[in-house]
């Protein structure tokens, strides 16, 4: 899903909010949410789900969009049409990440936009303020995520700002801002360039400008932006592992971000040995490991106790091994384990240990696609039964 906007419009003696969303049930439609009503219901929607989540919507009501006005500030769908929420007609439901079909959360990291179709950093630093005010794409590397900073206007309104520093191959440091809580909510799940994995973002439609005061380009997230994280459909690049190795030789140990393919094969899982190797405990908010000792998310120290949880979740190392050597310590993780495994980790908990080896020996040894981005985190796999 994408951007949220919540936002009073006032009427002859009343005050109605507005809240809209996107929602994509394939990798080519997607179609913009719209709902008006009272404070109350619009702000226990907009709290009832995240970007990301999956929801099932009930009785909405399907009306043709107008385009050249609605598109000025939503995002640009392929749809001809948008869908209206009734307080007292429609319903939304959301779905966990168990009960969810996982092709679409594969949906999740596939651009909505054409993946090559961007401007590199360096671009958009190069053309300067020819670019300022321009709505384009961007796709780079999170090299560090402000703290959210608040403030109250003249006018006695409270907001928010964060800023995202990006990086690229042609740029080494380039600010995107965020002032809505719900980008600013996501940009706190990514993983900066210091920790061992880097978070890589298509981020279509963000608004460029010239700031003044600093003297530099920046990217605004706005209302018409969706922000893809690692983006699956920008995987084009074939490598071995004995390329990879050499990369990392000659990075001195400064590998940048890295995404790409790799045809081998799984060669070590072990998933029938110690639980504790196989499951970690990731924040409900976030999707991010806890901590261990405290069973707390770092990234979500802002949301109330009572909206905290943590569910358990696979992580499990893995070794990537091809006709040219082996990678040892990937990992696989989450949503992408569970598709992989075909299971969930309720029903891995239930499985006797003989069917555990079982399972793992459907995977070993069987040639795969897969994909992978920097520090060897596998998010894609197809096995040769599936493969294109």
């Amino acid at each position: 899903m994408a951007e949220f906007t919540v936002s009073p419009e006032t009427d002859i003696g009343t005050e109605r909010y507005t809240f809209s969303f996107t929602i994509r049930d394939s990798p080519a439609y997607f179609i913009n949410v719209q709902s008006w009503g009272r404070e109350e219901y619009i702000r226990s929607l907009s709290e009832s789900f995240r970007v990301g989540d999956c929801v099932t919507i009930e009785n909405p009501l399907i009306q043709s969009k107008e385009a050249e006005r609605e598109e000025k500030f939503s995002p640009v769908t392929p749809s001809g049409y948008k869908l209206l929420l009734s307080e007292n007609h429609s319903v939304v439901k959301t779905s966990s990440c168990y009960d969810t079909d996982t092709r679409l959360l594969s949906l999740l990291h596939l651009p909505v936009k054409d993946p090559q179709d961007y401007y590199s950093l360096g671009d958009i630093v190069a053309n300067g303020q020819s670019l300022h005010g321009r709505v384009l794409n961007v796709l780079a590397a999170v090299m560090a995520v402000g703290e959210p900073k608040y403030f109250v206007t003249s006018d006695k309104r409270k907001g928010q700002r964060c800023e995202v520093k990006l990086y690229d191959e042609t740029e080494r440091s380039f600010p995107i801002v965020c002032w809505d809580n719900e980008s600013i909510q996501l940009a706190q799940s990514w993983i900066p360039q210091e920790t061992v994995l880097c978070t890589v973002i298509f981020a279509s439609d963000v608004r460029i400008n010239f700031d003044k005061f600093r003297n530099c380009m920046t990217a605004t997230v706005i209302s018409k932006t969706i922000i893809t994280t690692n983006p699956v459909g920008a995987v084009v690049d074939v490598y071995t592992v004995e390329q990879l190795k050499e990369k990392a030789l000659q990075s001195d140990g400064k590998l940048e971000p890295l995404h790409g393919i790799i045809y081998g094969y799984i060669s070590t899982l072990d998933i029938d040995e110690n639980v504790s190797r196989v499951l970690r405990n990731r924040c409900s908010v976030c999707r991010f490991i806890v901590n261990e000792a405290s069973n707390t998310c770092a990234f979500c120290s802002d949301v109330s106790p009572e909206a905290r949880s943590t569910f358990a979740s696979f992580d499990i190392l893995v070794d990537v091994t091809d006709h040219t050597g082996t990678l040892r310590s990937c990992y696989l993780s989450d949503c992408v384990a569970e598709e992989t495994l075909a299971c969930t980790v309720q029903e891995f908990l239930m499985l006797e240990e003989d069917q555990k080896t079982a399972l793992k020996w459907q995977l070993l040894l069987e040639r795969s696609k897969i994909y992978f981005k920097d520090k060897m985190e596998v998010f894609g796999f197809s096995s040769d039964r599936h493969m294109a």
